[in-house]
């Protein structure tokens, strides 16, 4: 039994991750980026353990690679 969704697909993750890290001018930075934007999900959702269908890690992934490539989204 998975703990994620059925539409969770590893290697559309890695290709975000590859995304990000390519834009990246420094890898280091978007590492660290990507490690407090998780931290600071996992505090936000500590609350609400209904929702915790994904990792905070995957999550900030999958949401810094949106930011990244619909710029929109910020923007408003």
């Amino acid at each position: 039994m998975s703990k994620y969704p059925p539409s969770f697909d590893t290697s559309q993750l890695m290709y975000r991750a590859e995304e990000l890290v390519a834009a990246a001018s420094n890898r280091y930075k978007i590492t660290v980026q990507v490690a407090n934007r998780a931290k600071r999900r996992r505090y936000e959702d500590f609350d609400s353990p209904d929702d915790q269908t994904m990792k905070p890690v995957i999550r900030a992934i999958i949401e810094m690679s949106d930011e990244l490539t619909q710029p929109d989204i910020i923007g408003g």
